[in-house]
């Protein structure tokens, strides 16, 4: 449909699903859940839909998912290609909101902070062994 040029293609989210994938395993181990990912369409048309199946999406332009735990709490991140996330939270009845979620460089990079998004909100069992 067309090429945004405010959506550069900093963070390939093939890689960033793969991550999140390996992840999982370690995360729904230690008692967590977690969703299937859900993709947008770049190209599809306002409202975009959010895919489950990767194939049916053609040009990604972001890659969610949402991880539940104890008592309630819940990560919801939605990583966009143009190396940036909605990171959004609920620890407990006094802890929630978003978390600042800018600059991500790579797949990598988009890891290491996941890694740190689900400590902050699940504590020791998020972290992955």
């Amino acid at each position: 449909m067309r090429d945004d040029p405010l959506m550069d293609r900093v963070v390939d989210l093939d890689d960033a699903a793969v991550i999140l994938a390996e992840r999982a395993v370690s995360w729904t181990s230690a008692g967590l859940e977690v969703s299937r990912s859900t993709w947008r369409d770049a190209e599809a048309s306002w409202p975009q839909p959010l895919e489950t199946d990767r194939a049916r999406v053609h040009d990604p332009d972001s890659v969610g998912v949402v991880i539940s735990g104890p008592a309630e709490a819940v990560l919801s991140v939605v990583l966009f290609r143009g190396g940036w996330a909605d990171v959004d939270f609920v620890a407990d009845l006094d802890d929630a909101g978003c978390l600042p979620a800018s600059d991500i460089t790579s797949a990598s990079d988009f890891g290491t902070r996941m890694d740190q998004w689900v400590i902050r909100v699940f504590g020791s069992l998020g972290r992955v062994q």
